[in-house]
């Protein structure tokens, strides 16, 4: 018996090493690791004698071996029994596991990297939880009894070619198939506590079969699908892994709202777009595109967080609070920030052209040049009603006409309503410096240019203008302070109507303009004070008088025409034997910013102010004196000499250049003439800070010529207070041809403020002659030329 194992073993077992008691065991020297196999001869010696012993055959497993991997020792039944319930078998190239039939209290089965065909055994596991059968040879699916409770199953890297039904595995909840040969998933459509599931590196062309399961995690990675679909109805899923495929499109990645992870890795995606499928899952937090060619996309990764701003995870690499921020300020800017960038790019045109001085814009901290914007959606009647209110304030308010590059609706004027230029003038333009504001709407471009505010301010008015919520944006950032008031409809029905009804607009610029409308309110809500005041627009009429009692207590005219009233109705003033002073000039005179007549100045330009102001202000000051009183009405009436035009310079110029002589006349020690020389030197005092306008000065009133001043003053001594006409208003003197660039204007106004800190101009030339009076010349002519 020994001889015969003795021959089995050694012709089982070669080796390299002669035998024992051959004559080279005698030589010292050994062929180098002959020791090493021999050992492992040894070895393999003991494991045939052990298997022969046993009676069993390689690959086949045994009690002793089972016995020796078991693990996990529990209380079993009524907790008196102890059993084991783990068995791990990983890598001992077993083929038969039969064995394992007797081994029924057993809860988790690993029996990887092994050769076994069959697991019939398992249906006598009735408790089985966990079963790992990967790396072997099976090609049966689930080719046994289903346990009870069995959870996990891992049947990777086997030969499955088909999937069975597998509704008696109600217990299911992970299913591992990868690295088989599946073309189709089925059979699972009772599963329903299956909530892991991979099929990765299948055969699969086509996603079906999953039907409504509560899967959580779903790998098809390395299949063949080309496309995403039959995942609509999987509510639950969140992980969903479908790297190394043909996929193209996003589009069947809608409706899964609990997504957080997307593997795309190595598809066909090809455009940045196909984003837009998934911009709805809030919960996406993880998104890999990795070796698709949409990542040759300019601009790709910040156009990608910009659509999916949830993302923290971006190809593997984390998304940085800076790369969202530059993706929204790149793709889809806030209007300030387009508004910030408009401004710079016309302040470095502006600086490069020759730069002008425009003296009646010239921006002060003492009186800004006044201007009122009325904005609000599209069709709101903003346009319409800052027409009205030009012409019916046109001694207050002329048109800013802004240039646009889209064509004129029925009805509009080049000129009046917009200048209507082309895309490629309106750039010109920019880049000439013209533009102070510029806004995008509608695929067209919109700009207020300073020649279009300046025009208005050389006619002596404030400028009225309308636009949109970010040509307001854009005009915040430049150094204008007008007042802004929000027309916005509160009825969205007459409002839809009434864009309906005009036929002006397409359907898509109805629904534009409308959404708008939020978008108007929400600013006004969320940044206090952006907007001086806010009218609703609903009926024109309404908001028209709106507007209209908004304005004038923006102009403190309602304190005028009380104190108007108020004088009409008491006796004349007198004092110290004067006429009665004349009445306050008109509003023209302030350019929209009316003196009160409290000694106390009152700046229109201050938003702070308004009309309870002046009544509070006229209620706590004290009373004034007679004497008090006209020093004040003196000072008035210097004022509005200066303000309606009159030019003090020119007295201030023959009373302190010595390079000019004064006429005999200017000697006269007439005390009339000392009054009137002494008021010269105050007005040419007092012009150095009041505020006038110097660009219109040569438009509306030539300065009187130095040769003809003596004549002019000799005429005032020989002029008694009684000469003039009392309640003659100054204005009426400066008369001028009617203005056809306003609409709706008559006469040609008169001067605005000029900004404060600058001077009237010098001398004017000799050549000039003055203006022909139209009264006689003892009459208000004598008046004209004495106040200069």
């Amino acid at each position: 018996m020994k001889e015969t194992e003795s021959e089995e073993l050694s012709s089982a077992s070669p080796s390299c090493c002669p035998p024992p008691g051959s004559h080279s065991a005698a030589f010292p020297a050994e062929a180098p690791g002959c020791q090493e196999l021999e050992e492992n001869r040894d070895m393999e010696i003991k494991q045939v004698t052990l298997h022969k012993r046993s009676g069993q055959k390689v690959g086949v497993l045994t009690a002793e071996v089972v016995s020796s991997c078991v693990s996990n020792l529990g209380r079993f039944g009524s907790g008196l029994h102890h059993l084991y319930h783990h068995l791990s078998l990983p890598s001992q190239d077993l083929s038969d596991v039969s064995v394992l039939s007797k081994y029924v209290h057993l809860e988790m089965l690993e029996l990887p990297h092994n050769k076994i065909k069959d697991l019939s055994c398992v249906s006598h596991m009735p408790y089985l939880v966990t079963l790992d059968a990967s790396h072997n040879e099976i090609s049966s699916f689930f080719g046994f009894q289903p346990p009870m409770n069995l959870k996990e199953v891992n049947f990777s890297h086997n030969r499955i070619t088909k999937m069975e039904d597998l509704s008696a595995y109600s217990s299911l909840c992970n299913l591992d198939l990868d690295y088989n040969s599946l073309s189709e998933i089925t059979g699972l459509e009772q599963c329903f506590k299956l909530t892991h599931l991979s099929v990765a590196q299948n055969k699969i062309s086509r996603i079906s079969g999953l039907h409504s399961l509560p899967l959580t995690h779903l790998c098809l990675r390395g299949n063949q699908l080309e496309r995403i679909e039959g995942l609509e109805n999987l509510k639950c899923l969140q992980v969903l892994d479908l790297s190394l495929n043909r996929i193209t499109s996003l589009s069947g990645l809608l409706n899964l709202h609990l997504l957080g992870s997307i593997n795309l890795e190595k598809n066909m995606i090809s455009e940045i777009q196909e984003c837009k499928h998934i911009h709805d899952i809030f919960l996406l937090r993880d998104l890999n595109l990795v070796g698709n060619p949409v990542q040759d996309q300019p601009d790709y990764r910040l156009a990608v967080i910009f659509l999916l701003q949830h993302l923290t995870v971006l190809d593997q690499e984390k998304v940085t609070v800076e790369e969202k921020v530059s993706s929204v300020n790149q793709f889809d800017p806030p209007l300030d920030v387009v508004a910030a960038r408009d401004h710079m790019t016309h302040l470095v045109y502006q600086l490069m052209q020759p730069q002008v001085l425009y003296d009646s814009t010239m921006p002060t901290t003492d009186s800004p040049y006044p201007m009122l914007v009325l904005t609000g959606p599209q069709g709101c009647g903003k346009r319409e009603l800052t027409h009205r209110l030009c012409q019916e304030l046109n001694e207050y308010f002329a048109h800013g006409t802004s240039h646009t590059t889209r064509g004129p609706y029925f009805g509009e004027e080049d000129g009046i309503d917009y200048h209507f230029v082309s895309e490629e003038d309106f750039q010109n333009m920019i880049h000439m410096g013209k533009f102070i504001q510029t806004m995008q709407y509608g695929g067209h471009s919109y700009g207020l240019s300073r020649e279009a505010i300046e025009e208005v301010a050389r006619e002596g008015l404030a400028c009225c203008v309308h636009m949109e919520l970010e040509g307001v944006f854009s005009l915040k950032n430049s150094y204008f302070e007008p007042r802004y008031i929000l027309l916005i409809p509160t009825q969205m029905d007459k409002y839809m109507g009434h864009l309906t009804s005009r036929d002006l607009y397409t359907q898509a610029q109805i629904d534009m303009a409308v959404s708008r409308v939020e978008l108007y309110a929400n600013t006004n809500r969320q940044r206090l004070g952006f907007f001086d005041n806010v009218i609703p627009c609903d009926d024109w009429e309404e908001a028209y008088q709106s507007l209209r009692q908004v304005v004038k207590e923006y102009l403190l005219l309602e304190e005028q025409e009380e104190g108007d009233n108020n004088n009409r109705g008491s006796p004349d003033n007198t004092s110290n034997g004067h006429e009665p002073e004349e009445k306050l000039p008109s509003p023209r005179a302030g350019s929209g910013a009316l003196a009160s007549q409290s000694a106390t100045p009152i700046d229109p330009s201050d938003p702070s102010y308004r009309n309870y102001f002046t009544k509070i202000q006229a209620e706590l000051s004290p009373q004034k004196n007679p004497v008090e009183l006209a020093s004040i009405r003196r000072r008035e009436h210097l004022v509005r000499e200066a303000m309606v035009g009159k030019s003090p310079g020119v007295y201030s110029q023959l009373f302190k250049s010595s390079a000019q002589s004064a006429p005999s006349s200017l000697q006269n020690p007439d005390p009339h003439l000392n009054e009137a020389s002494s008021s010269d030197e105050s007005r040419a005092s007092s012009a150095l800070t009041v505020p006038g306008s110097a660009g219109g000065l040569n438009d509306s009133v030539e300065p009187l010529d130095i040769s003809v001043l003596g004549h002019n003053l000799e005429t005032l001594k020989d002029q008694t207070p009684e000469a003039t006409r009392p309640g003659t208003d100054l204005l009426d003197v400066v008369v001028s041809p009617s203005s056809d660039k306003r609409p709706g204007s008559n006469n040609k106004p008169i001067l605005p403020p000029i900004p404060a800190g600058r001077k009237t101009p010098a001398s004017p030339s000799p050549a000039t002659s003055p203006r022909p009076s139209p009264h006689p010349a003892g009459g208000e002519g004598g008046d004209v030329d004495r106040e200069g």
